[in-house]
């Protein structure tokens, strides 16, 4: 009998912040870009997911900021090694232009770099203008966008797969463009998937009387709370819990918005908390662009959008009734609380609300942070610490 060959196929990839770090705060200030979110899937998730259908064996590492290399490790490029910008969500067509690049070659789109193959950049390849793909460069682009990367992300999860059936209880419309996952959980909802896509991930559990409009996804273990309304384009991560009314969103992983109140054109970050009746405006009373706090600048600056709610880094919270003006950003391990409006750019290890805001004391925010890491059996590392402990010293 002839003896059989299994061949195993290496790949090497670094995931490069494509100088977005600034761009992209409160969010990355934790993390590397391609760690957000965005679709169904972090970017990072995307392009794994498509690599390991085509190599036996993957190694990732980062092009990212100093600091957080103690848990996200700095990425060293071989002659076969594909760095890929963390702010594009891949395609199939464009995973298949990447996967072709020969060495020294390097893919760009309008002007940005996509992908390069090998140490080092030797010749220029321009992506076919036919090849479109969902990507960020500016925090609010993360929910303009998520429509197009929820349907990108909605494809190649459930491409030659069956979906999981809904019970009798629920009012379906559009049943072919909803995915249900196993161990899932819905019953007495309302889905419309007429307007895009609905993904339902494992163990996920949507409650009685929740109403539904796609493009939708919610993550492993997460949860809709009973009577949430939920418009499209929106996207709850893994162990999220969410309800009230929530329009063209994202949460990160982690947080809970479990209670009434208005959300709308935000991106919260892990390990995020809003007190009950929490709201977050949208849109001036003016309807005029809004003004954004830029990490890059740090100062105000005038955006060329109209509708943003809150954008909030990891470990955040508010307590009951807050109200978040339009276009507000809290920094990492902020507690906002009080009456009135508090300021719209909220720094990192902020205490406090309107009146009088303190310096949030280091030991505390471990604390607070390992208790709610606790909860979902997850320990608060000594690199997470780390990290947490130069945003500290900065802020």
């Amino acid at each position: 009998m002839p003896r059989r060959v299994f061949l195993f196929y290496f790949m090497q990839i670094i995931f490069d912040d494509n100088n977005l770090h600034h761009a992209l705060a409160p969010l990355t200030l934790t993390k590397p870009v391609s760690q957000l979110r965005f679709g169904i899937q972090t970017v990072e998730e995307s392009w794994l997911a498509l690599f390991e259908k085509q190599f036996n064996e993957i190694t990732k590492t980062y092009n990212t900021e100093a600091y957080l290399n103690v848990k996200y490790p700095q990425g060293s490029a071989t002659n076969d090694t594909i760095t890929i910008s963390g702010n594009i969500k891949p395609t199939k067509s464009l995973f298949q232009q990447v996967i072709t690049l020969k060495e020294g070659e390097a893919l760009y789109s309008n002007g940005e770099r996509i992908a390069l193959k090998g140490k080092q950049e030797l010749k220029k390849i321009v992506l076919s203008k036919t090849i479109t793909f969902p990507h960020f460069n500016k925090v609010w682009e993360l929910f303009q966008h998520n429509d197009t990367a929820l349907k990108v992300d909605f494809e190649i999860i459930t491409e030659h797969r069956q979906s999981n059936k809904l019970n009798d209880t629920n009012k379906v419309s559009a049943p072919n463009e909803i995915f249900v996952e196993e161990g899932a959980q819905v019953n007495h909802a309302i889905l419309n998937a007429s307007t895009g896509p609905i993904y339902i991930g494992k163990d996920a559990e949507i409650m009685e009387g929740s109403i539904i409009r796609g493009p939708f996804a919610i993550g492993e273990h997460a949860t809709v709370k009973m009577g949430a309304k939920i418009y499209g384009a929106t996207t709850v991560g893994p162990h999220c819990k969410v309800g009230g009314e929530i329009s063209n969103s994202i949460f990160q992983a982690y947080s809970n918005k479990g209670h009434d109140g208005f959300m709308g054109n935000s991106v919260i970050g892990e390990w995020c908390n809003f007190g009950a009746d929490t709201n977050t405006s949208n849109l001036k009373n003016n309807y005029s662009n809004v003004k954004i706090y830029d990490f890059g600048k740090k100062q105000m600056v005038l955006s060329p959008i109209l509708f943003c709610g809150t954008i909030m880094g990891d470990h955040s919270k508010t307590g009951i009734n807050t109200m978040l003006n339009t276009a507000t950003v809290v920094g990492v391990s902020a507690n906002i609380f009080g009456g009135g409006f508090p300021p719209k750019y909220i720094p990192s290890f902020a205490w406090g609300g309107v009146e009088n805001t303190d310096k949030f004391i280091i030991e505390k925010a471990f604390e607070v942070a390992k208790n709610m890491m606790a909860r979902r059996k997850i320990e608060l590392s000594d690199a997470d610490q780390s990290i947490l402990t130069h945003l500290y010293n900065l802020a």
